[in-house]
């Protein structure tokens, strides 16, 4: 009887606890919500502030509000551009005091105006963003014009601040956001305290539609008070003085619900019988350990992903550098003994299996290698891939050279017996570049340098080898000379080539045409990464006739490729080139091409330079026929006014945004802001780097009307290319007639 009552109270005690887990459970959930749902309207706040402050730093704006025209050019630039592009319901154009000058509703000039329900706010607003603090290091002076205090900065331009809120107007949820109207270019424009212009934007069923997709909450309402219904979750709205604007709410999802119904029916077991209550008790603590072991493994799964290589499981470059410098910081600051030792590897005439005999036979062939590294390596090594054929380890030993002459035996070892994939025997040999450190670097990536560097000497000296690195390599002088001598001869001999890889539809996956990227296939030193011989070219003062070259060989080929589009990568010493537009006349007269087919593609450091001559180039481009695409979008110097003095045709968005957008709400958010921003200027967009289908419908989700990446196409040979886009019927027609 006391083992059935022990039993019975720790049943109780067990259900008591559980009920109270899965509680716990509803209200962090139910509390992420919320935070989630606050976040939003933060976001639409943000988003609509950061548009009038885009659109109101403008000298027109200064001036042709205050013009005797002032209403028809408004309907125009400022009531039309934010009732079309942002659904902005009201406007109003008020002074630096909160004096109403006129309003607008929706696109139209309006004698409604219902001023006096906001006019308080609205110069409590103008009174906050006076007093809104700058970004440390923006601001070069402060200049009074009339009642108020400016920022400057070193352009000699004023500095916008502008602030927003959520208030309750008509009854209904509103945002409300004040910003100044400042010159861009002519600060003497501003005379006095600048005019403000008030953007209110109801919170109606958009923004509430928007909200469901975005957060994928179900039923999400507005009401004045408070929604007790039941399995319901609600967001309090307030404004700037605390006051109650009203109430969000939606269908909640807490997980407790069906938990309980996973495990009742082993708790009633457990009741009735006792072998029952000692099983399902089991059963219970096996299952809430399975569910978190699942959670951990889920998470430590993720973490992996982000730091080991999907094809090989090796960890990535990222995750070796972060051990690199743990291991040297180890050396240096905590003296320890030994050395780190980094070995560069790759497989030699690695191009050729693929070319030969197939992608999926080099994958394979990559797999393993890394099996073999991993199997005859000793278990404290630290292996990763960096791409492709490239491998790099790390080891921990003393010795330094002879450590280091082991480790290249050890290596030159795994590929002695031949590799056996899909009934093919694969000779392959490896080339092996070996540096180590505290003694030769203390810094990770010189480290990594010095072992690509070695890694380069063993390759030119036959492959299949390993070399250590020493100092009279680091005479990089002798072999960036070499390499420029040896480029600007395979420049004269016409001895690099180009690959295209395709640009998709995001829609259906068809082919909107091809992106050019240079290869330079050595005779002796194989494939040269375009990352180390265009550097050296920069350097050389080759960038000129080595773009004159992938102009000329671009216009060549592709001349017959009538349904598609080609675009084409621009450096920027080739931009500032003074004879840059000759050169390119020169080059449509000699080929016959026709301008109207090709993407011009330049990064943003070339639009750090605001000199006339880039834009000139730029608009001459254009002029021509040439379509302008900014690439590498968000990585470099992005900046809304260089978008706004320059219409580009195309934004390519940088890989990086797109590598982690599965698992990175912020990435999505980002990618999404991009898209709308280049679908505002009226810009088609870009995602670059798309390798799984989960990243394809992300970014088609957030509107990329384009797709480029491994997914779909790796870069091919023109002959491949043209084979793509051009029939065969007609192929065979064109050397029928030839």
């Amino acid at each position: 009887m006391a083992t059935f009552l022990a039993l019975l109270a720790l049943t109780a005690a067990l259900v008591a606890a559980f009920r109270n887990s899965t509680d716990i459970a509803d209200q962090f959930a139910r509390a992420e919500e919320q935070r989630l749902v606050h976040r939003f309207v933060e976001r639409s706040e943000r988003e609509i502030l950061d548009a009038a402050k885009l659109q109101l730093i403008w000298d027109d704006a200064v001036t042709r509000l205050n013009a005797p025209d002032a209403e028809k050019w408004a309907r125009n630039f400022i009531a039309g551009y934010f009732w079309g592009s942002h659904r902005i319901d009201r406007i109003y154009h008020v002074r630096f005091g909160g004096g109403l000058v006129r309003c607008w509703q929706g696109p139209k000039i309006s004698s409604d105006c219902r001023y006096d329900k906001i006019e308080r706010t609205v110069r409590d607003l103008i009174a906050m963003s006076v007093r809104q603090p700058t970004p440390p290091g923006t601001v070069s002076e402060w200049r009074r014009h009339g009642e108020v205090m400016l920022p400057y900065n070193s352009a000699g331009l004023p500095i916008s601040r502008g602030s927003s809120e959520v208030i309750s107007f008509d009854g209904r949820p509103t945002i409300i956001a004040v910003a100044p109207v400042l010159p861009d270019v002519t600060p003497s424009l501003l005379k006095g305290a600048p005019d403000y212009l008030v953007l209110v934007r109801n919170f109606d069923q958009h923004i509430i539609a928007d909200l469901q997709s975005s957060l994928l909450l179900d039923d999400v309402r507005f009401a004045l008070v408070p929604d007790r219904a039941s399995g319901r979750n609600e967001l309090a709205l307030a404004d700037m003085r605390g006051g109650s604007v009203g109430w969000l709410s939606w269908q909640s999802k807490p997980p407790g619900p069906a938990i309980l119904r996973q495990t009742a029916p082993l708790l009633a077991i457990y009741i009735l019988f006792f072998v029952g209550v000692v099983a399902g008790g089991a059963i219970i603590v096996r299952r809430m350990r399975r569910t978190t072991s699942e959670l951990m493994a889920s998470e430590a799964q993720a973490q992996h992903n982000a730091m080991h290589d999907a094809m090989s499981g090796l960890p990535n470059r990222a995750h070796f550098m972060q051990r690199l410098r743990q291991e040297l910081a180890s050396c240096v600051t905590r003296r320890e003994l030994g050395d780190v030792f980094v070995a560069y590897v790759d497989i030699d005439r690695f191009k050729v299996v693929n070319d030969t005999l197939g992608h999926h036979i080099g994958d394979e062939l990559v797999r393993q290698v890394a099996l073999r590294l991993r199997r005859s390596l000793p278990p404290g090594d630290f292996l990763s891939r960096f791409g492709g054929d490239e491998f790099v380890l790390l080891r921990r030993s003393t010795g330094g050279r002879a450590s280091a002459d082991m480790l290249g035996n050890q290596i030159m070892a795994i590929a002695r017996e031949p590799f056996v994939i899909s009934g093919h025997s694969l000779e392959v040999s490896l080339s092996c570049g070996i540096s180590w450190g505290p003694e030769q670097s203390e810094d990770p990536g010189e480290l990594l340098r010095r072992a690509d560097i070695a890694l380069y000497r063993a390759k030119q000296r036959g492959r299949a080898r390993y070399r250590r690195f020493t100092r009279d390599m680091d005479a990089s002088v002798k072999l960036r000379r070499e390499m420029e001598i040896e480029l600007r001869r395979a420049i004269a001999r016409d001895e690099l080539t180009l690959a295209y890889q395709p640009i998709v539809n995001a829609a259906d996956g068809a082919i909107e045409g091809f992106e050019a990227l240079l290869r330079w296939p050595h005779p002796e030193r194989g494939s040269i990464r375009p990352g180390l011989f265009v550097p050296i070219a920069e350097q050389a003062g080759l960038m000129m006739p080595l773009g004159a070259w992938v102009l000329r060989r671009v216009f060549t080929e592709c001349q017959d490729w009538l349904n598609c589009d080609i675009s084409v990568n621009l450096s920027p010493l080739q931009i500032m080139a003074s004879n840059f537009l000759q050169t390119i006349d020169d080059l449509l007269r000699e080929t016959g091409a026709d301008p109207r087919r090709y993407v011009l593609e330049v990064t943003e450091g070339v639009m750090l330079d605001r000199s006339d001559h880039v834009v000139e180039v730029l608009k001459g481009l254009k002029c021509r026929g040439f379509r302008i695409a900014l690439d590498d979008f968000g990585i470099g110097y992005s900046s809304l006014s260089y978008l706004r003095s320059f219409q580009f045709d195309r934004i390519k968005i940088d890989r990086s945004f797109v590598q982690n957008i599965e698992a990175d709400l912020d990435a999505h958010s980002i990618l999404r802001a991009i898209v709308s921003l280049g679908h505002t200027l009226r810009m088609k967009v870009v995602a670059e780097g798309v390798e799984t289908p989960m990243q394809r419908a992300l970014v088609q989700a957030a509107g990329c009307q384009m797709i480029q990446g491994h997914l779909f196409w790796q870069a091919m040979p023109a002959e491949e290319a043209r084979a793509l886009v051009i029939p065969q019927t007609q192929e065979k027609a064109r050397v029928a007639n030839a």
